[in-house]
């Protein structure tokens, strides 16, 4: 017998799974419906895009960078052609019959051709050109050229480097360029809104950056900015056709105050000795000549150095990287007289008619301590003007000795003694200009009577680089006010310096000049030799950078038998007298004369400035 209660709940149930699978497959429907919308009309622009950039690749173009000129618009630094030997590597070819055929004419080195098969189907699958051969000779073009006919897919395509033309001339005033490492070249693209990609690039060596110098300073305005190509692509990745190309944008072109005939003599004067030569214009600061001796060649260095001559360059007693003229540190020794002097009237220990018998010594009266001038017997009876002529030690002894030292290096650091002075160069070290607390803090010991009677005559603690003692040469110059040194004006505001002061007048840097003349020009100066070498006249202080204390020239004689012992040479200058135009530094290491070894270098820069103005 049919149960009739089951029978319903049967039916109950079908209809109820029925039912379930019914509003599935609405539900399924409707999504369908629904992704197909979205797909086909909502969305499609979003799609279309993303499909698009499938489809394409976008790659970097490099800019070229700015040129380099000399402040006459000689071109210093250049981008210089050079020739690359490229394979299209998708077409099929046979690498080792390729180098076998062209190595009969152009040499490669194992690294290359190791390269060359490394990334060959890499570059094949991407449709990219490779480059076999960098930097091919003009002798290597003309061989390919004649035989160009039978290489279907090689050909030479033309690329940059950069190069100084003048390449030990401005080794650390222009600086060199050199390979970006990821991180940098990240900051790089960032600042264009950019992304690191495959890049088209204008350069032989790939991305390139300024490391030091001017390069490295004024990096982001010589650069330029990078283009983009759009390319279509396979599906592989393989370029196809060039869709949109937005063009880089060149650095910017960089005059710079150089000159480049006073830097020929320097560098010719310096005869690779170390130390360092400095000159400015005094009406703008404007750097005119820089050279750090001895130098290198920055060209070697941005365009490729192997091991062995870095390695040379690195372990060179000399040091040629480093960069006498910012960072070497030499007492200013005699060349600091005319700034204490003027400290002397300003703070009315002493005046013009003011003297002292000098003895040839100076005893502190505290421990009797003695110290010695040069001149054995002294210079007798001496007032300021004498005393700057002929050198006194025992005069400025005696000054310093009246002297406060904290009102002292006060005093210093306005004639840029202690403190940056440039507004665009490399690294500068802002030497030393020491005070009690420096003692203590570095030495643990209290200051001395006798630390301040050696500032007196620049020995001691104090120390300044060749580019302070020309900014010090050039406010004695220009009476106590100079624009911050530069080497490129017009690209900022100046910054000007100016030495405020309530009891130096116009008459006593008048006679602080007349007084550095006679350094020269007077029977007595201690830079005599120097007045035969020019044919009008230049105020100067010599100095003499005693490196070991001796109390006898006889002990002098035996320390100097190791050259490294030597005294060092240095003299400060500016001319023509009585309207200055230049003032220069000249620092030359265990060159020991200031007046009759540092001095001629300081006259020939001085003499080829005059010339060409």
């Amino acid at each position: 017998m049919i149960d009739l209660q089951e029978r319903v709940s049967e039916r109950k149930n079908f209809f109820n799974r029925l039912l379930l699978i019914h509003i599935f497959f609405t539900f399924l429907f409707v999504f369908i419906i629904f992704r197909t919308y979205t797909l086909q009309i909502s969305s499609f622009s979003d799609y279309e895009i993303a499909a698009l950039k499938n489809k394409t690749r976008e790659m970097l173009v490099q800019p070229k960078r700015g040129i380099i000129y000399d402040r006459d618009g000689q071109i210093i630094v250049n981008n210089i052609p050079s020739y690359n030997l490229i394979i299209q590597p998708s077409f099929e070819m046979n690498l080792d019959l390729l180098f076998e055929d062209l190595g009969s004419y152009i040499s490669f080195s194992d690294d290359e051709i190791k390269s060359t098969y490394e990334n060959f189907k890499n570059k094949a699958s991407l449709n990219r050109e490779l480059v076999l051969k960098q930097g091919l000779t003009h002798e290597e073009i003309a061989k390919f050229e004649v035989r160009a006919h039978r290489y279907e897919n090689v050909f030479i395509a033309e690329r940059f480097s950069r190069q100084n033309l003048y390449p030990k001339l401005f080794s650390h005033s222009i600086g060199y360029t050199g390979s970006l490492n990821n991180e940098d070249l990240e900051t790089i693209l960032v600042d264009q809104s950019l992304q690191p990609k495959e890049t088209v690039f204008n350069y032989s060596n790939g991305y390139i950056e300024g490391k030091t110098g001017i390069e490295n300073i004024y990096d982001k305005s010589l650069r330029g900015k990078f283009g983009k190509r759009i390319y279509e692509v396979d599906a592989t990745g393989k370029l196809l056709d060039l869709l949109n190309e937005i063009p880089s944008i060149n650095g910017r072109d960089l005059k710079t105050s150089l000159d480049l005939e006073s830097q020929k003599t320097a560098f010719i004067e310096m005869k690779e000795r170390r130390g360092a030569v400095v000159a400015v214009e005094l009406a703008t600061g404007a750097i005119v000549t820089y050279l750090s001796s001895p130098s290198f060649s920055v060209n070697k260095i941005a365009n490729g150095l192997s091991q062995n001559e870095f390695k040379k360059l690195i372990s060179d007693k000399d040091k040629p990287f480093f960069d006498r003229a910012v960072q070497g540190r030499y007492s200013p020794a005699s060349t600091i007289k005319p700034a204490i002097g003027l400290f002397g009237i300003e703070n009315n220990i002493i005046d013009w008619d003011y003297t002292i018998n000098d003895p040839g010594y100076f005893v502190i009266p505290e421990d009797n301590r003695i110290y010695r001038g040069w001149k054995k017997g002294g210079h007798g009876n001496i007032n300021l003007n004498d005393a700057i002529i002929e050198s006194s030690n025992t005069f400025f002894f005696s000054l310093a000795y009246d002297s406060d030292i904290e009102d002292l290096t006060e005093h210093l650091a306005k004639f840029g003694f202690g403190r940056n002075v440039c507004t665009d160069c490399f690294l500068p070290d802002n030497g030393l200009l020491p005070n009690p607390r420096w003692k203590m803090n570095t030495h643990n010991f209290g200051w001395f009577k006798g630390d301040t009677v050696n500032m007196g005559v620049g020995q001691g603690y104090l120390s300044a680089t060749p580019i302070q003692l020309a900014y010090y040469s050039a406010l004695l110059a220009n009476k106590g006010s100079i624009n911050k040194f530069s080497f490129v004006q017009g690209y900022s505001d100046p910054i000007k310096d100016t030495v405020k002061t309530n009891n130096i007048y116009a008459s006593d840097w008048n006679k602080i000049h007349q007084s550095m003349i006679g350094v020269i020009d007077n029977p007595k100066g201690t830079a005599g030799r120097l007045k035969s070498l020019k044919d009008y006249k230049i105020a100067a202080k010599s100095g003499t950078v005693e490196l070991v204390s001796t109390e006898t020239k006889e002990d002098y004689k035996i320390i100097r038998e190791n050259e490294g012992n030597r005294d060092h040479a240095i003299i400060i200058a500016f001319g023509p007298m009585p309207n200055p135009k230049y003032a220069v530094s000249v620092v030359i290491e265990n060159g020991e004369s200031g007046g009759s070894v540092a001095g001629p270098v300081a006259i020939a820069v001085m003499n080829t400035l005059v010339k060409n103005d």
